[in-house]
């Protein structure tokens, strides 16, 4: 974990206590360790998560979905600062790296990643107005 640690991946603004199991722990340090930390290397430049593990209070406090990979440590959400950094993420993503879904969220305001120890699907998805496409 060169780049992002998971203390970072656990932050949260609601308040709310959000401490990863163990095994959750396992999942952000593969996520860390084969989609983030790799992607700053290529990126060449700062990334910020917006979004990482949730726990199930803070996940129902940011109204996310109830089958999201962020309550496994499996997710995160991250910002490259304007939606054309965003964008060029997306792409270094998608062309080069083992991920689950990669995810163009709301064109660009967001890239939201997932990897999987277990299986990954290699899906790139934009979602608009809460509907996917495939990218």
């Amino acid at each position: 974990m060169k780049y992002f640690s998971i203390s970072e991946l656990c932050r949260t603004n609601t308040g709310l206590q959000n401490i990863p199991t163990p095994k959750e722990q396992d999942n952000l340090t593969a996520l860390i360790d084969n989609v983030l930390d790799p992607l700053r290397i290529a990126y060449g430049a700062p990334i910020r998560i917006n979004s990482g593990y949730r726990s199930l209070m803070v996940n129902a406090r940011v109204k996310g979905s109830k089958t999201s990979q962020h309550l496994k440590g499996e997710a995160a959400d991250l910002n490259a600062g304007s939606k054309a950094e965003n964008k060029k993420l997306f792409e270094l993503i998608r062309e080069n790296l083992t991920f689950d879904q990669v995810i163009d969220e709301n064109n660009y305001q967001w890239i939201h990643v997932s990897y999987s120890k277990d299986k990954n699907r290699k899906q790139a998805l934009r979602m608009v107005n809460g509907d996917y496409f495939q990218a």
